[in-house]
């Protein structure tokens, strides 16, 4: 990780600090501007997409079906073609690989979100891998579907278990079991956990979440001391924070929702991915999470520390265990960072002009469509923030506060903190 890379300097009075990036040397991205992003998307739909989906499907030709479904999902595309394409792919699924089965049931959760209910049912029947079987539970959740088919989904779970024939419970398991027999509770009061006795002496990211993703959430820094950071003008710091990835998927899925719960942030680094952008971005890992960046010991102690980590009313709220969980079944690599996606494919999204990723908290970020200079950066100013706190060492903390269906707002934040 690049943790010494910095922008500018900067100069802070107590807890407060000049905030504006655009005070910041300018970035560039060159795949922001107009003509580029012109190019982007006639290659995603001409190449990635048409070329790609005009193979015949067979074992070698999985990765390019793979490679257009995920064009397909970063643009919200359809046209008749495609649909057609992507219905006859069920006819012949078992034939498939694993990985090209969760690919691709990611992609009809995602573009489809409603029209394969019945195929998803017959899948189940026959799939024995416990994580596809997972999503395709929550596709007949999200279609509200789930009390039809509970008895179905517990029977598919015994019968899997029985075949396995092993002692160790699988983590996607676990929490289908949860999401059938267990009824849904309001969270906890934000009291526990906006205390100052909550990871006391530690540097806190919090993201203020609501349930439906598809509305922005709330970035907040804690200090050491127990302080949140505020501005210049002495209000308390806060910028937009989107939780959603593309596919809206809960969680604890891959390439789903960023999971509700507790991470570790583990200092700061500069990507070289060109949808993330070159702006500072936070590092992050969850519980049992595997990664060649950071010691194993680490993960190892979040996971097994974090019950008593809670504050006493949250112990025993489920939801919050979700990042917990999510490194179990695997998930890795859920940062904090800016974006160069083209806000344009989401132009309708109540998140807009934020846009979605594979799974990390992102921030708004505006390029120059000109010359490709940044000219607004949200995440430049949460970066900011956690330098005035200490820096990017300490917990993130995502949180669901309810399921209002509009963005987040400090108004709702701030009466915790007095």
């Amino acid at each position: 990780m690049m943790k010494n890379f910095c922008l500018t300097v900067f100069v802070f009075f107590f807890l407060c600090l000049n905030l504006d990036a655009q005070k910041d040397s300018a970035l560039y991205a060159k795949n922001t501007t107009r003509e580029n992003r012109a190019k982007e998307y006639t290659y995603l739909v001409n190449n990635s997409i048409t070329k790609n989906l005009s193979l015949s499907l067979t074992d070698s030709t999985e990765e390019n079906w793979q490679d257009a479904f995920m064009a397909l999902e970063l643009i919200n595309y359809r046209s008749l073609q495609v649909d057609a394409s992507i219905r006859l792919v069920f006819n012949a699924i078992e034939k498939r690989s694993l990985d090209f089965q969760r690919d691709y049931l990611e992609l009809i959760y995602t573009n489809y979100p409603k029209e394969f209910i019945l195929q998803i049912v017959a899948f189940i029947k026959r799939t024995e891998d416990p994580k596809l079987l997972a999503m395709c539970a929550e596709y007949l959740f999200m279609n509200n579907r789930k009390s039809e088919y509970k008895n179905l989904l517990l029977k598919r779970m015994h019968e899997i278990r029985q075949k396995k024939n092993t002692d160790k419970e699988d983590t996607f398991f676990i929490l289908l079991q949860k999401k059938l027999l267990q009824k849904n509770i309001k969270p906890p009061s934000l009291t526990g956990l906006l205390s100052n006795t909550f990871l006391n002496n530690e540097i806190i990211l919090f993201s203020f979440q609501r349930k439906n993703r598809n509305y922005p959430g709330l970035a907040m820094v804690r200090g050491k001391d127990g302080k949140f950071i505020k501005d210049e003008n002495g209000n308390y710091f806060s910028v937009q924070q989107l939780a959603r990835s593309i596919t809206n998927m809960p969680g604890y899925l891959t390439n789903g929702n960023t999971p509700q719960g507790i991470f570790r942030m583990t200092g700061f680094d500069v990507s070289k991915g060109s949808f993330i952008g070159p702006t500072t971005n936070i590092q992050m890992v969850m519980p049992y999470e595997k990664s060649m960046e950071v010691p194993d010991s680490i993960m190892q102690s979040l996971g097994d520390n974090y019950k008593s980590i809670l504050p006493l009313a949250w112990k025993n709220y489920n939801p919050i265990y979700e990042s917990y969980y999510a490194g179990k079944a695997g998930r890795t690599e859920i940062i904090a960072h800016g974006t160069t996606v083209n806000p344009e494919y989401y132009l309708n999204k109540p998140y807009y002009p934020v846009t979605p990723t594979q799974g990390c908290l992102c921030t708004k970020e505006i390029w120059s469509k000109a010359d490709g200079k940044r000219l607004i950066s949200d995440q430049q100013k949460l970066v900011n923030a956690l330098k005035a706190a200490g820096g990017a060492n300490g917990y993130c903390v995502v949180i669901e506060i309810d399921d209002q269906q509009k963005p987040v707002r400090l108004s709702e934040i701030s009466p915790y903190l007095k």
